[in-house]
């Protein structure tokens, strides 16, 4: 049986960081397990890939459970399952949220030490930026972030915002969120910057680091209370590892709640119905999900001007050649290149929805094209959404995909954002920036009353791949981990990811979550300095 110090379990992006920032102590002996492969699939590494990524073998292939308030649709939830997890499959959009978003965790959700001006270290020091520097930006970091070279429609995206009283701001993630602009990416050189590829790929050398792929968890080892280890299959052949000092949970929002409850980690009574024998009762486990419900609306164009040419083999045989020649083109692009944050309610106090601008019409998984194939699309959700869903076990069976809830616009407040949203979109596409290019709307056609809206946002809906607050972080009843990140009422385990978020931040969920893979590897090493 081998032995760690640390045994990381999950393989996304903070337990690449995790596993980076542990194994600069040479002293320090740190195993990092992933359930997914390597990330060989060349679509992870093209940009553009992003639109191949949201079904298909390295996401875990779950939908969720009926969802009461959108005509019971099951809908599909792309988590990714693969070195890197979501970073290696998502949009590569880089934002962290308001500053106040992370002043609300320290000061009124139990939460010290994570303030903004405390996490904000955490933000650069991750970074290594082509475009911005000073106080809000780093340079020379792990994670490359980059401004791309837009689309010309993006460019009239950006220009039909501030005709629509959206003004322009030329970072997301300065000193001011709200505005219109063109994202920063996690892109490197013309490839996608996984935490995979950014933290992880530079430290595998190292002698003290072991990182294994396709690796089923199926429980955490508890002894006295305290987790000593972990048992998985390894293509099917069952192994035990052990912890010295910690187990250090990062398998995401859906996956952390469920491996603590296979691991008798969770509400008691719910487990023992399952046929699992508790070790620690803890209600909050599973509970508190909550994710971003996106709407999308796809517009039709005159001519084919959008990245939808490129759908043809000879286009697509065209830009494959400029981006392996000179690393530009198509295939360098995340397709969502603009976006932005305004507010639905005039006296808000933040930003309280993001829209996303694609070059394209069909990009992602379940969401249509238009017919003549030269359309573009926006989307658009609520950023701090009231709704409180679930992620419970179906079984006791570790192979099992657990029942996943996010319980989407079961508060009046979400939907009432999300029709302003959609309302803004519209008027949006209507500026005359748009007026040369866009033929019609084509989803939805028309909407004219909030009847309609309500209807089209019920029926069409989608995750935005943003799940967190499942394993949440605070110091009430309901909280799973203490601010240190401690499994609370056991020794020797931590949440590490997106899961411990008492609540969502205003923005993509990628930034933060390396946030926290670096904010717990201070936490672990005491701040201690690498030899």
């Amino acid at each position: 049986m081998k032995t760690y110090d640390y045994v990381i379990v999950g393989g996304g992006s903070a337990g690449c960081v995790l596993a980076a920032r542990l194994s600069e102590l040479p002293d320090i002996r740190v195993l990092l397990l992933e359930a997914g492969p390597a990330d060989r699939d060349p679509y992870i590494h093209m940009p553009v890939g992003f639109s191949k990524m949201t079904g298909g073998p390295l996401t875990w292939g779950y939908t969720t459970a009926p969802q009461k308030h959108c005509y019971d649709r099951e809908i599909v939830y792309a988590q990714g399952r693969v070195i890197g997890g979501s970073s290696s499959i998502n949009a590569q959009v880089y934002t962290r949220g308001a500053p106040e978003d992370y002043d609300r965790w320290a000061k009124d959700e139990g939460c010290p030490g994570w303030s903004f001006d405390e996490v904000k270290p955490l933000f650069v020091r991750a970074e290594d930026n082509d475009t911005f520097a000073g106080d809000w930006h780093g340079v020379g970091g792990p994670l490359g972030v980059s401004q791309l070279n837009p689309h010309p429609l993006t460019r009239r995206f950006v220009q039909a915002c501030q005709q629509a009283g959206i003004p322009y701001n030329p970072d997301f993630n300065g000193p001011k969120q709200a505005g219109s602009g063109v994202y920063q990416t996690t892109i490197r050189g013309g490839k996608r910057c996984s935490a995979a590829v950014g933290y992880l790929n530079p430290a595998r050398s190292r002698p003290n680091l072991d990182v294994m792929t396709d690796c089923r968890i199926t429980r955490i080892l508890v002894e006295h209370g305290r987790a000593v280890g972990v048992r998985f299959l390894h293509f099917n052949n069952e192994t035990v590892v052990r912890a010295e000092r910690e187990v250090l949970v990062t398998a995401g929002a859906i996956g952390s709640p469920k491996l603590l409850m296979l691991s008798g980690i969770g509400p008691a009574d719910e487990l023992k119905a399952l046929g699992i024998d508790p070790v620690h009762d803890l209600p909050g486990v599973g509970r508190n999900l909550h994710d971003h419900y996106g709407t999308d609306v796809i517009y039709e164009l005159h001519e084919q001007v959008s990245f939808d040419r490129y759908k043809k083999w000879h286009w697509m045989m065209w830009a494959g050649l400029e981006y392996k020649l000179f690393g530009k083109g198509p295939v360098a692009s995340n397709i969502v290149e603009g976006g932005a944050f305004w507010f639905a309610e005039q006296d808000a106090p933040l930003p309280d929805m993001q829209f996303h601008f694609l070059v394209g019409a069909g990009v992602e998984a379940g969401v249509a094209a238009v017919p003549s194939g030269a359309g573009v699309t926006m989307n658009n959700y609520c950023l701090r959404p009231r709704s409180r869903g679930s992620v419970t076990l179906r079984s006791s069976d570790p192979a099992a995909a657990p029942v996943i809830d996010p319980n989407y616009l079961d508060d009046p407040y979400d939907l009432k954002v999300s029709i302003e949203g959609l309302k803004k979109m519209r008027e949006i596409m209507a500026q005359p920036a748009f007026a040369k290019v866009v033929k019609r709307g084509h989803h939805p056609e028309d909407i004219r009353t909030d009847a309609e809206a309500e209807e089209f946002l019920r029926r069409s809906g989608r995750t935005s791949y943003h799940p967190v607050g499942t394993c949440k972080m605070g110091q009430d009843a309901m909280a799973v981990v203490d601010p240190q990140l401690r499994v609370r009422g056991l020794d020797g385990l931590r949440v590490c990811d997106s899961s411990i978020m008492p609540s969502m931040v205003g923005s993509n969920t990628n930034a933060p979550t390396i946030m926290i893979g670096e904010k717990a590897s201070d936490l672990i090493r005491g701040n201690r300095k690498a030899a």
